[in-house]
């Protein structure tokens, strides 16, 4: 922490009063040791880390017995986001000085984590489309009572007042309907499918069998020391299609030629292995057991499990059953072999 120059990495740093009113400012390396602390102890709240830096002693020797607030916290990651990735970056060149980075194993995985923005303000195209024709079968159905109080002969009072009633709700919902347009025109100019009210990247996705608005990012993991190499943050909900881009970025921050890439059956995409395979990185991931829509039954048929794991994982699977493998494995309809549950766990 001391080495690094905040400065070139472009944190900001409060300008001194030149009266010398006020309180001097938090310096921002003090501010970053101790977003690094919660980091480490997953803390992320800025309420729970000013908490913390009243209560732990960890922090209290680590800041100086500074106490900055929750705004001044919050503000200091929103004011230097930027900055953020540069000291990330900056880590990764300090592990690969020290090797800590192996470069031939490197895993991809994709995490959920939730947006700031409440699920009934997160609106698709195909949510909208239905809630308009939802809405015009609700006025109609209006129009119909109203149609029916007119072919009374001698209207009542009763009568009266639920055609004014059917009016100012056919007039809620023709403002509903206009809401609803103005959302999908706004699609429509973004080449989007969704949009979100507070939080405009967010989008809904699938986490953990509930649905939810939020982000996908994209981790990649070095296999020596499992340490983190590189992550993104993106708004797609699947993982498929994105193995290519990650295992690239994470090829260029390690300096690397060549690698082995591991997924799970998510990321699976014939263009995408092609693609690795050019980069001189060879992807191994199981063939799922649906071919994607997109892809051709041919292509995930002919993928099999001994050709993405090659002999390394025999010669463990004979060690392991003491010159039995065989009953560890066994030949699918297609002629390929695949491990079975007892010789999985012996692994």
């Amino acid at each position: 922490m001391d080495k690094l120059d905040l400065k070139d990495a472009g944190f900001l740093f409060p300008k001194d009063n030149p009266q010398g009113a006020g309180r001097p400012a938090y310096h921002p390396a003090a501010l970053l040791k101790l977003y690094i602390y919660g980091y480490v102890k997953q803390i992320r709240s800025s309420r729970r880390l000013e908490s913390e830096c009243q209560r732990n002693l960890e922090l209290i020797w680590l800041l100086r017995e500074l106490q900055p607030d929750f705004k001044t916290i919050a503000d200091f990651r929103k004011d230097n986001a930027a900055a953020f990735k540069i000291v990330l970056r900056e880590f990764t060149r300090l592990c690969r000085q020290l090797d800590l980075f192996g470069g031939q194993l490197l895993a991809i995985d994709g995490s959920k984590f939730k947006a700031s923005n409440a699920p009934h303000l997160n609106w698709s195209q195909g949510q909208m489309e239905k809630q308009l024709a939802a809405i015009d079968a609700r006025v109609e159905e209006y129009l119909k009572g109203l149609a029916q109080a007119d072919a009374q002969p001698q209207e009542p009072a009763p009568a009266s007042a639920q055609a004014a009633g059917l009016m100012e709700k056919i007039a809620r919902l023709e403002e509903k309907k206009k809401q609803i347009q103005d959302r999908l025109r706004i699609l429509q100019e973004r080449g989007a499918t969704q949009m979100s009210a507070t939080d405009p990247d967010s989008r809904g996705m699938k986490a953990r069998g509930r649905m939810g608005v939020g982000y996908n990012v994209q981790a990649r993991v070095d296999a020596r020391h499992h340490l983190l190499v590189t992550t993104e943050v993106t708004n797609t909900a699947a993982d498929q299609g994105q193995m290519a881009a990650v295992a690239q970025a994470a090829k260029e921050e390690l300096q690397i030629q060549q690698a082995d890439v591991v997924a799970d059956a998510g990321y699976y995409k014939a263009d995408d292995i092609k693609r690795c395979q050019e980069m001189g990185l060879e992807a191994r991931l199981p063939a799922p057991k649906t071919p994607p829509a997109n892809e051709p039954a041919s292509t995930a048929k002919a993928t099999s499990l001994t050709t993405l794991w090659p002999t390394p994982i025999s010669a463990r699977l004979a060690r392991a059953s003491n010159g039995k493998a065989r009953t560890g494995t066994k030949a699918d309809s297609s002629g390929s072999t695949k491990i079975t549950k007892p010789a999985r766990a012996a692994l």
